[in-house]
Order: structure tokens, then sequence, then C-alpha cells
């Protein structure tokens, strides 16, 4: 990793009360260290950790994303109820699921009109609103 990506990460961590410790900081500066937000899972981040020679565990890697996202540095978008992306695009905007390759990209906001909503039930309030649009490739 670059000094660049480096200090990204350590600006990055710097938003939020977390301590900079070292494996935050190294996870921090693959997810934000080339100045574009990603979509990602655990196991990619782990991957791009072992990659870049820190030792890190997959458990580490999980805390850590969810420590980020408790921080509002990310967003967990759950597909299917089972598979977690971590955004960095802490923004509300709905996403793409590509179910042929698994992948999650966001979709233009812009386009997206939702004309109602039901009331939430007494005692309640709509924390936020997910839009997941599901794609198959028409090969």
């Amino acid at each position: 990793m670059n000094s660049q990506s480096i200090a990204r990460g350590k600006d990055w961590l710097a938003k939020s009360e977390l301590r900079p410790t070292r494996q935050r900081v190294a996870l921090a500066s693959l997810l934000v260290g080339d100045g574009k937000n990603r979509h990602v899972t655990a196991e990619w981040l782990f991957d791009e950790a072992k990659s870049q020679g820190e030792a890190v565990s997959l458990a580490t890697v999980y805390n850590t994303l969810k420590a980020f996202c408790s921080a509002g540095l990310m967003q967990e978008v759950t597909v299917d109820g089972s598979k977690s992306y971590f955004d960095t695009n802490t923004h509300d905007h709905p996403h793409f699921y590509w179910e042929d390759d698994g992948k999650l990209t966001d979709a233009p906001a812009d386009q997206l009109v939702i004309a109602s909503m039901p009331n939430a039930p007494d005692g309640a309030e709509i924390a936020s609103i997910d839009v997941v649009i599901r794609l198959r490739r028409t090969h």
C-alpha cells in the first residue's frame, strides 16, 4: 500500500471516534485508499488484506466492517437475507444486484421514485429504506 492510500484511510477513520489501530488503518486504506467508493464482501476484503501481507483474520475483518458501519463510515447492504455487502457510500441510494455474478453496484438514485410509503406502526419510526433491484443478464 502506498503512503497516499494509507493517508486516505487514516483521514477516513478520523471522521469517526474509532481508534486508528494498525489493522483498522490497513483495512480502511484498502477500502478508500484510491478515493473511490466500493461495495465489498468481508471475504473480498480479507483476501485483499492477505495479498497485501496483512496479518488479519476473517473474524477481525467482519468485526472491523461492523465497527465501520456502527461508526457511520459505511453501510451494510444485505441481499437474500444472508449475503452482506459493505458500501463506502453512506448516502441514501438504490443498488443493482447482479444475480449472475453476485456483484452489487449503485443504481441511479435520480431515476428512483417512491410515491408512497406505509405508515410505521405505533411506537416505531422508519429508520431507512433499502432498495435492491435484482438483475439477470439476458444473453
